[in-house]
């Protein structure tokens, strides 16, 4: 029996078997092609891959090395630095020294010192307010009344004592020098008369009696004349002025017109207040105690008044403290008198009175002067071969003359107490300098 297979197969002709066998070759080929140019190029990805992994280890590495050669670069520059402030002198936080001469500091006026202990004063405030020393002050008033003729001061003016502030005319100066004069005469003529007498008597010719009456008509007019020359004097008036009307109007000490109230051909009366002159040499400083403080302040006891105007501060004295205290303010009132020579100290200035509470030991102070503010710190000069140095410091407790120091100096340590201010401009025209 014949396999259906077999039976197929005698069927396909020969040209068929041959273009069959031709499309099989033909895929073969292309197979291998195909196989082969895959191969090729995976080659090249892999290849290709692999050099860019090693560029960009190789850029890594490169970025590496840049960073430690700039990190390296930096330490450099900053061990240098360092090495250039050390070489200057100064450690770090401090200015490095200013060099001065020995002739550059005595010409500068610079005192040098050793910072040493010392008590610090510890001080209350207290206000005021500055007035005329009414012990020095006068209301000067004609003590006659007339029309004034002349005015010979003005206001704010300096005057001497008996000069002539202003000139009066007045009846009632006229009627008194009329009265000195008419008893003037009487006293000559009793005077006259009564050694007239006497020699009578003397010689037996004229009764006692005669005699004893021309004696008392003498005394009488001499009475008479001393009495009308007083109240000229009372009066302030010259007795023997040509003019019996004229009144001159003097000051009574030396000092300065601080009111005027009165005018050329004004009528003025007897008590009227014209002038008021005050010697301001001296003046008083009204300050206001409260009661607890009341122990601290004594009459005697000095004290430091500072003026709230302009820098200024003078010493005066306790005068006197009032026993009473304001019923409205509940403060007692103390006079402090002020020594005022080039009249700096005016009437109506407002004061603070600083009174000495009590005293403390600092271990270490400097004075004041030798302080200076320095690129927003404190700083003393300390002295160090061939100059100074700014140190940096702590303040304490001052009182204006010495001031206290916590940190930063220490006893025996010399620095420049006065005009410190010199090294300060020193300093800043080296950086000035340094700039350019």
């Amino acid at each position: 029996m014949t396999s259906p297979f077999k039976r197929q197969a005698g069927r396909i002709s020969q040209p068929q078997l041959i273009a069959m066998a031709v499309i099989v070759v033909l895929g073969l080929a292309a197979g291998a092609f195909v196989l082969k140019s895959g191969g090729e190029g995976s080659a090249d990805e892999g290849a290709h891959e692999e050099q860019g992994h090693t560029e960009s280890k190789g850029h890594d590495d490169k970025e590496h090395h840049d960073a430690k050669s700039a990190d390296a670069h930096e330490d450099a520059k900053a061990h240098g630095d360092a090495e250039h402030h050390e070489k200057d002198g100064a450690k770090e936080g401090e200015e490095p020294p200013v060099a001065l001469s020995a002739d550059q500091v005595k010409a500068a006026g610079i005192a040098v010192e050793p910072a040493s202990a010392g008590r610090i004063r510890t001080t209350l405030q207290m206000p005021g307010e500055v007035r005329f020393n009414e012990d020095r002050t006068a209301h000067v008033v004609p003590r006659v009344a007339g029309v004034v003729e002349s005015v010979a001061a003005n206001l704010g003016q300096q005057v001497r004592k008996g000069q002539v502030l202003a000139v009066i005319s007045s009846v009632t100066l006229s009627d008194l020098r009329s009265e000195l004069q008419s008893a003037q005469k009487r006293l000559g003529l009793a005077k006259i008369t009564y050694e007239r007498e006497k020699k009578l008597f003397e010689d037996k010719i004229s009764p006692q009696m005669d005699f004893l009456q021309a004696q008392q008509a003498w005394r009488e007019a001499e009475i008479a004349v001393a009495n009308a020359s007083q109240k000229l004097k009372a009066l302030g008036a010259a007795p023997g002025s040509p003019d019996l009307n004229r009144y001159e109007l003097r000051a009574p000490f030396d000092g300065m017109v601080v009111e005027k109230h009165l005018a050329l051909g004004e009528a003025v009366k007897e008590d009227a207040n014209v002038f008021t002159l005050s010697d301001l040499s001296s003046v008083w400083a009204d300050v206001s105690v409260a009661a607890k403080d009341l122990p601290l302040i004594r009459v005697g006891d000095k004290v430091m008044v500072h003026s709230s105007a302009f820098e200024g501060a003078t010493t005066g004295t306790v005068a006197y403290v009032s026993a009473l205290i304001g019923e409205q303010t509940r403060t007692a009132t103390a006079r402090v008198v002020l020594p005022n020579p080039k009249l700096s100290w005016r009437p109506g200035l407002f004061v603070n009175v600083e009174v000495v509470a009590g005293e403390v030991q600092a271990p270490v102070t400097v004075a004041a002067s030798a302080i200076q503010a320095f690129e927003g710190r404190e700083v003393v000069f300390v002295e160090v071969p061939g100059g100074f140095q700014a140190r940096t410091v702590k303040l304490g407790r001052t009182d204006g003359q010495r001031t206290e120091i916590t940190s930063g100096l220490q006893v025996g340590q010399r620095h420049a107490s006065t005009n410190s201010f010199v090294i300060k401009a020193e300093i800043g025209k080296a950086s000035a300098e340094h700039e350019h």
